[in-house]
């Protein structure tokens, strides 16, 4: 289609496979003779095959040689670079450094645990796939002048390879090592808070690197007023040493300094400790079969009779737990199906889509109801108040809208968040609502008496912000009340679960221990045991008095997306993007 990049021996077009139907966009490498033999050809090929599998690196999708030039196929990342990301909005704050850092450095881990130094690392070659990045949306492109590492490279040198405002001194003069990516990253990091080339930001009558120099007035004065800034500012400074020796030497080495080592660990002891858990899977449901049929969500009704799964498909099925059998699919929506709710008595289903409705279905008859319509963007999220009168729904046109179930109107909208909102959850006794949402946050909302007349409901406030909790990293994407109302669990793109003090909004602790984002949590009917679901494919099983992990429930070959637990059974329901649907089970454990 064009050509988008150019640089050494190596041109980038854009290009579409009109092969696919529809069109699959691309990125055609064009790679010079002098560059590359059909040996080292073949060599970079097997080393793209490898780093593709990993999601935050564009997948190899074919490769040939044509007219005496070699040719690399790759995926096209949808999304914008950092160069081009600070153009348009200014400089990054702190928190998008983190931010950055968490993400890109599994990536790097990926990339040297198997011999491999990028060599060319900078803001062109990180791509952001999203306005509101979530954990895995910075990817890592342009490994045309990667090198696979082998010992008797230690021992030759060669010519200076990358761009010399971003390459590490050693680099610069052929001598490439692991710890030069780092230095990359660190640099690239300083001219995302600056927004100052990194000529400009280094003395060179000093020898050092003046880049706390040129940070904003308002940056420079919150940056190393509390202790994760001056931590931050001292990684930023350790990455950019000169010499090799003062430098960090590994990913794991700068991982450990911001805490997420610690973290691996808790998760690999978990893991260790649930070898033989006591829940079991026992029945997976497969009907969810078509191209387009990851599960979304789930809901059990309350007899703990039906399970609810709402899928990409558009379509949502109710299943006889019993049987284990497919009872009806309810279709309607035209796009797809996000959430699920049953009503407190089962006798109304409430669907949320992306196709920015909210259906309303009586599960006796599997007639609809109703369709909901007010919001301006696709609904994430519903749920029923415990009267059964109420339901609130969460879109990201950033709105929570209440409902009248009885007559399918529009009570009122709950206006507050900066960006989508993902989840809301009301609170036992009806009295609160809560939401998370994109912008990190979650609110707790005073839901007031709705009785009265129409008009009456007009003429007074239905809500009121009682209080915003803060301390995720990431977007926030589901909320879950305890039984008895006193507990509020938060699930994050952060990796991380939250508990919440609902009385006094105070943060309890942080469970620590999934490798990816968490989706859902759901509490058990006791209130005693949480369940987290995950985008590193389990559900793990948490202790709410001790905050310690019970058990990991492992089987999904694919993110989990949703988990249910039953009222009155000792049974949990979980939601792929792999298509299926699991049902674990308690199960005696033999002692003897």
């Amino acid at each position: 289609m064009k050509q988008i990049g150019k640089g050494g021996f190596c041109k980038t077009f854009l290009a579409v496979d009109e092969g696919q139907f529809p069109p699959v966009p691309c990125v055609v490498q064009e790679l010079s003779p002098e560059s590359e033999t059909f040996k080292t050809f073949q060599q970079k090929v097997q080393r793209l095959e490898e780093l593709g599998k990993h999601p935050q690196i564009p997948a190899l999708l074919a490769y040939f040689q044509q007219n005496r030039h070699f040719y690399l196929v790759q995926e096209f990342i949808v999304g914008t670079n950092l160069a081009q990301v600070v153009e348009e909005e200014g400089a990054f704050n702190e928190t998008q450094i983190w931010q950055l850092l968490e993400d890109v450095l599994p990536v790097f881990q990926f990339i040297s645990d198997r011999n491999i130094i990028h060599r060319d690392i900078k803001p062109h070659n990180i791509i952001r796939r999203s306005p509101i990045p979530k954990k895995g949306d910075f990817v890592i492109v342009d490994f045309t002048t990667a090198k696979l590492v082998t010992e008797i490279d230690w021992l030759t040198s060669e010519t200076s390879i990358g761009s010399p405002e971003y390459a590490a001194p050693e680099q610069a003069r052929g001598k490439a090592i692991f710890a030069s990516d780092l230095y990359s990253l660190g640099v690239t990091c300083i001219y995302l808070l600056t927004q100052i080339s990194p000529f400009d930001l280094f003395d060179i009558a000093n020898d050092c690197w003046v880049w706390r120099d040129y940070l904003t007035t308002k940056v420079r004065d919150v940056w190393g007023q509390d202790s994760k800034s001056l931590r931050l500012a001292q990684i930023l400074d350790k990455l950019l040493q000169n010499a090799v020796n003062r430098r960090f030497q590994s990913t794991d080495e700068v991982m450990q300094a911001m805490g997420m080592e610690a973290k691996i660990q808790v998760a690999l002891e978990a893991h260790q400790k649930c070898e033989n858990p006591p829940w079991q899977c026992l029945h997976t449901l497969t009907e969810h079969s078509g191209r387009f049929s990851s599960v979304n969500a789930l809901a059990i009704s309350p007899d703990s009779t039906t399970l609810a799964s709402a899928s990409d498909d558009k379509n949502v099925k109710l299943w006889d737990l019993n049987t284990k059998k497919v009872l009806a699919s309810l279709s309607g929506h035209s796009q797809a199906v996000k959430s699920v709710a049953f009503s407190p008595d089962g006798q109304i289903l409430a669907t949320a889509s992306d196709d920015k409705t909210i259906k309303l279905w009586q599960v006796e008859t599997l007639e609809e109801i109703c369709t909901l319509l007010g919001h301006s963007h696709a609904v994430k999220s519903v749920a029923l108040s415990p009267d059964g009168q109420i339901l609130a729904s969460g879109s990201w046109d950033k709105t929570i809208k209440l409902w009248d179930v009885n007559t399918g109107t529009e009570i009122c909208t709950i206006t507050g968040h900066q960006l989508q909102v993902n989840s809301v959850a009301f609170s036992p006794d009806g009295k609160l609502l809560a939401s998370a949402s994109y912008d990190r946050t979650i609110r707790l909302w005073q839901i007031s008496a709705l009785a009265g007349s129409q008009t009456e409901l007009q003429n007074r406030p239905c809500y009121s912000l009682l209080a915003t909790l803060s301390g995720h990293a990431w977007a926030v994407l589901t909320v879950a009340f305890s039984p008895d109302g006193q507990i509020l669990a938060t699930g994050s793109d952060d990796n991380t679960i939250k508990l919440w003090e609902v009385n006094t909004g105070q943060l309890i602790c942080t469970l620590v221990g999934h490798s990816w984002s968490v989706v859902a949590v759901a509490f058990t009917a006791d209130g005693e045991t949480l369940l987290s679901a995950s985008c590193d494919k389990t559900v793990k099983l948490w202790r709410v008095s001790t905050a310690e992990e019970i058990v990991t429930l492992s089987g999904h070959v694919d993110s989990v997306s949703a988990v249910a637990v039953s009222k009155v059974r000792q049974l949990i329901a979980s939601g792929s993007r792999d298509k299926t649907i699991k049902l674990w089970q308690l199960v005696e454990q033999d002692n003897s």
